[in-house]
């Protein structure tokens, strides 16, 4: 039996379960409604349940993909979790109950549960993006190295907010000092048009801190403020060069040849208005994903026209923000 790719339209053989041109999964609706199923399972508690349904994904999945490697760590995950219930004994025959007396509960729930390992997991964010701000002020003094992490910690809000207005479970962001800051989510079974708007929402809120910066400066003068819009907004446009993880790779996922032509000449056209060779690095990045065989069968504009805009802001941002070299 011969199949198409529904994105680029390549003959796939039987037995496919991702294109070998566009690696588009095969699968996609019906992955998606075995990850919705299965979380409705979790969320009631059912871990037995759930940890079938997502089992029956596997097959739907190339093997070592990174989907297949999730869906195998959540099951083994949802086993830890169903085999730590039937272990939990009622607190009554407990042999710690006799001895703690009132105090039972408490040295139980510690004992058998990951709550409160659970709580200060959730509690990396803050204590990674304190890191981030210790690191930046020391090295570019407080009130830029504050700055540049609030500048950062704003794109990255970009993305979380986008995922959950999506329904789309994520995790608050996590900071690595001295090389950026990501935010964790599942993206089984999403398209490639909403994996590559989600990646563009952080650059969009990148830009809106960076501008923020720019009035701030024109209302105050303070060159403080000019340094954190030009660096917020280097910082964005870097980004957004499609290659490796960051933001614009996934962006050029979802548009087809003319599409990423028609990104180029924007690219470019940004750079001889601007000048900022900062540039010529997307064009590069551009220029060599109209030769890879990653494409979709067809553009998606809306992504175009988006990516476009955010390229554009930071760009004028970029270039009417003066360069200020000292602000300390």
């Amino acid at each position: 039996m011969i199949r198409e790719c529904p994105q680029c339209g390549r003959e796939l053989a039987l037995g496919d379960t991702a294109c070998p041109e566009c690696h588009t999964l095969v699968y996609g609706a019906e992955l998606n409604a075995i990850a919705r199923d299965a979380k409705a399972l979790e969320s009631k508690g059912n871990f037995a349940q759930a940890r079938e349904t997502w089992s029956r994904s596997l097959p739907l999945l190339p093997a070592d993909s990174k989907q297949a490697e999730w869906v195998r760590e959540r099951v083994r995950a949802l086993e830890v979790s169903q085999a730590g219930r039937e272990q939990a004994a009622p607190q009554g025959n407990h042999p710690w109950a006799r001895r703690l007396g009132p105090l039972a509960p408490i040295a139980i729930v510690l004992a058998k549960s990951k709550t409160l390992l659970l709580a200060i997991f959730k509690f990396k964010f803050l204590f990674s993006f304190l890191w981030f701000i210790v690191l930046y002020a020391t090295m570019f003094g407080w009130r830029f190295g504050l700055g540049i992490a609030v500048s950062v910690l704003i794109h990255e809000m970009g993305h979380y907010i986008d995922i959950k207005r999506r329904g789309l479970p994520a995790e608050m962001p996590v900071f690595l000092p001295g090389l950026g800051a990501y935010v964790r989510w599942d993206a089984l079974g999403v398209s490639k048009r909403d994996r590559a708007q989600i990646s563009l929402a952080g650059p969009l809120a990148g830009w809106i801190a960076a501008a923020c910066c720019y009035l701030l400066y024109a209302k105050t003068h303070d060159p403080v403020w000019a340094a954190l819009a030009r660096t917020g907004a280097v910082l964005n446009i870097l980004n957004l060069i499609p290659v490796w993880f960051l933001d614009g790779a996934k962006a050029v996922d979802a548009l087809a040849q003319v599409g990423r032509m028609g990104l180029l000449a924007a690219v470019l056209g940004l750079w001889a208005y601007t000048r900022e060779n900062i540039f010529l690095f997307v064009a590069a990045g551009v220029g060599w994903r109209l030769f890879t065989k990653d494409k979709p069968r067809e553009d998606d504009w809306n992504t175009w026209f988006y990516f476009v805009a955010v390229l554009v802001a930071l760009g004028l941002t970029l270039h009417y923000v003066p360069d200020v070299a000292r602000w300390r």
